[in-house]
């Protein structure tokens, strides 16, 4: 079986983790007003007549989007790999 790389959306200067660090880092993006949630919650096309793993894809796929229109430099699309090489997540 292949192992899925799961992935997230972060913003550059979010010094959390957001695979183990989840309530930090939603405290300091909401308290920045990025709102990344809420963001890629109205950019993800989901719904609940979608299948886990369905629901799953319109989710990356709405990270790839919101990352390739990147317009500000701001988001970043992370996996947990990723995030251990960086060391702005040393905090």
């Amino acid at each position: 079986m292949e192992e899925v790389t799961e992935y997230m959306l972060t913003t550059v200067d979010n010094p959390f983790d957001p695979f183990t660090r989840f309530d930090e880092w939603y405290a300091y993006d909401v308290s920045m007003g990025y709102n990344t949630s809420s963001f890629l919650d109205r950019v993800a096309m989901v719904s609940h007549e979608l299948s886990e793993p369905d629901q799953a894809l319109a989710i990356q796929n709405a990270i790839d989007q919101i990352v390739s229109e990147n317009v500000s430099g701001m988001w970043r699309k992370v996996s947990q790999n990723s995030i251990r090489n960086l060391e702005v997540y040393n905090v």
